[in-house]
């Protein structure tokens, strides 16, 4: 079974609006008329892309690379300029080949991670959603045990995806809701298992043992799981996403990240720096509040989002 595909540009275009701003507009305003780009131009520019959560040493590279790319270019035009800067951004994310694979194994089990309030409950929801519209049969699992709300917050996410959950009551051990799940996905044939894990705050460790004891119950029951682990990250916390990030790295496997809430900031240029620094593909981003507003992550259609064919007068 295939994976969804559902990257809808103008959708894309709509939740990037602030990101937009910050960025294509800001630039186009820089260069507009500029007949000789100089260092104070190329410094302005650095200071918008840094405004916009990019991160200082990634800036320095584009930068530079803009202006060694400038000094060879023939045509100077600003077209040039921010196609030079498109063509820059999109070269730093990792290839998204997990995203054109299909689920080759059955059930397919998808670890999720992340801090409180980064939107995990309604990320699970969505990937529900959108796997339920692959055609999969899907069942999660509520091992976010430590608060009395999660469990009723995931289920009516599940409800709303036509889902299956398994829960247990509050201050239950979360690897056993997490075995659970899994032996019920085996017995009863389910494509797609989710486990919903606590809100770690990334500086307790004793948290964040917590993971391992729950991916050892899942190996225990289905050696081999979880198949993905991905990690959730607020593109509204803007260089806090990074430091969770490489927090979680040194306690889990991630092997894919998911960035919400971009319709909310004009930090979008944190994706950027996220991606560069941990060098782990990013599967889906959100881009709004509704059910359908996960989207498989594609970097190229999200640079267009924010950059487009736009020609600057």
């Amino acid at each position: 079974m295939k994976l969804f595909d559902n990257i809808d540009l103008e959708k894309l275009k709509k939740g990037l609006t602030k990101t937009r701003t910050k960025l294509f507009n800001s630039v186009t305003e820089v260069f507009t008329g500029k007949i000789k780009i100089d260092d104070e131009t190329l410094e302005k520019l650095e200071e918008i892309l840094i405004s916009a959560d990019i991160g200082y040493e990634l800036v320095e590279k584009i930068v530079e690379n803009v202006r060694v790319k400038l000094k060879s270019e023939k045509d100077r035009s600003n077209i040039s300029i921010i196609n030079t800067i498109k063509d820059e951004l999109t070269q730093i994310f990792v290839t998204e080949k997990s995203n054109e694979e299909k689920i080759d194994k059955k059930p397919y089990v998808i670890l999720i991670v992340g801090v409180n309030g980064v939107g995990k409950t309604t990320t699970i929801g969505k990937l529900a959603y959108n796997f339920k519209r692959s055609g999969a049969k899907v069942i999660v699992g509520a091992a976010d045990t430590f608060r009395a709300a999660a469990s009723e917050q995931l289920n009516i996410w599940a409800e709303r995806a036509s889902a299956d959950l398994i829960h247990k009551q509050s201050g239950a051990d979360p690897s056993s809701v997490a075995f659970d799940t899994i032996k019920k996905a085996i017995d009863e044939k389910y494509d797609v298992a989710m486990i919903d894990t606590a809100g770690r705050l990334h500086s307790k460790t004793n948290l964040m043992s917590e993971l391992d004891k729950i991916k050892r119950a899942i190996n225990k029951v289905l050696p081999g799981a979880p198949h993905d682990t991905y990690l959730i990250l607020d593109a509204t916390v803007g260089q806090n996403a990074l430091i969770q990030a490489k927090e979680f790295i040194k306690v889990t496997d991630i092997t894919g990240l998911v960035i919400t809430k971009l319709d909310g900031t004009a930090k979008g240029g944190s994706v950027f720096q996220i991606c560069n620094a941990q060098k782990i593909p990013i599967k889906y981003i959100g881009v709004g509040e509704r059910i359908d507003d996960l989207q498989k992550f594609d970097s190229t259609s999200f640079v267009e989002a924010i950059f487009g064919n736009e020609k600057i007068k």
